[in-house]
């Protein structure tokens, strides 16, 4: 590999994913055991949460607690509550981001690598990006996926899941003075393989509180696989899920080509479900063997790229 130009300045563009976001955390490994440490690391949803702990230098913190996370662990973070705002439970999640990502008092610019996340205005439809300012909070408003999170009031504004309109933001990478780009794209290969059987309840009856059971054993099931009737239809959680692969995988498409990165790693994760967070040592194994794959071309990349500056 050519030596890399120490006056580089890259960018880790980290996309949206859910729970197959853990893959970044194996990218970054990879990455870091080849000489590669970028100095700009932004995130959407679940890659602002990785993205947060590694500039915050918490990544092993969250790599360890993950990695013993079970699916039992997995269903404590989420609740049906009367709002119908969310089914996550909110209390539990903070404290999860303070001690594991981020604490809560930190803010971006405290630290020396550059910081971004993105979140979607929920009235507007634009893009929200965070580059300044508490970090925890940042990270709350990028995952906060429609459906599964109460949308997170920030400014005047209701702020939702930036996967919804900025899935792998490498403008943002850009916009904050990287040369060159490496972006991680998890939503390459996810769609139509989302669905879960859900084990078969009997006949349903009508009231809340029986809606709420199913809603219950839906989410169960998106947990651990039943085998169910094939025309069984998809529950609430797996056509929330469906839905927004699609449209993230669509999104995702038409953002890099109109701002494609300098290196694009894609990582095979179809196989982990969205809401599989107990698979983290998957994830991060099958982001280690992306780079693995890709390493020809980053070296070559790299090695042979010039800082903007000396175009000046």
């Amino acid at each position: 590999m050519n030596p890399i130009d120490s006056h580089l300045k890259i960018g880790l563009a980290l996309g949206s994913g859910s729970s197959r976001g853990w893959a970044h955390i194996g990218v970054i490994r990879a990455l870091a055991e080849r000489g590669i440490e970028p100095a700009i690391v932004c995130g959407t949803s679940i890659g602002a949460m990785v993205a947060a702990a590694h500039v915050a230098g918490n990544l092993d913190r969250l790599e360890g607690w993950i990695r013993s996370l079970t699916r039992l662990e997995t269903a404590s973070f989420f609740e049906i509550n009367t709002s119908f705002s969310g089914f996550v439970n909110t209390a539990r999640l903070r404290r999860f981001l303070h001690e594991h990502v981020v604490p809560e008092e930190a803010r971006i610019e405290d630290f020396t690598r550059q910081f971004g996340a993105v979140a979607t205005d929920l009235e507007s439809g634009r893009e929200v990006w965070f580059t300044r300012g508490p970090m925890q909070e940042a990270v709350w408003a990028s995952i906060s996926l429609p459906g599964l999170f109460p949308a997170i009031r920030h400014e005047k504004r209701w702020l939702v899941d930036g996967g919804l309109v900025n899935p792998v933001p490498v403008t943002v990478c850009r916009a904050l003075g990287a040369d060159v780009v490496i972006a991680v794209n998890l939503n390459g290969d996810i769609v139509g393989k989302h669905f879960v059987k859900i084990e078969k309840q009997g006949e349903k009856k009508n009231g809340v509180t029986e809606a709420f059971s199913n809603l219950v054993r839906e989410y169960a099931g998106s947990l651990f696989s039943f085998d169910a009737e094939e025309d069984e239809p998809p529950g609430l959680f797996d056509a929330i899920a469906g839905s927004v692969n699609i449209a993230q995988e669509r999104i995702t498409r038409s953002r890099l080509a109109g701002d494609p990165p300098d290196i694009l790693l894609s990582p095979k994760l179809s196989h982990i479900g969205l809401l599989e967070f107990f698979r983290a040592g998957e994830a991060i194994e099958e982001g280690r063997r992306c780079v693995q794959r890709m390493l020809p071309e980053i070296e070559h990349v790299l090695g042979h790229h010039r800082p903007e500056s000396e175009f000046a």
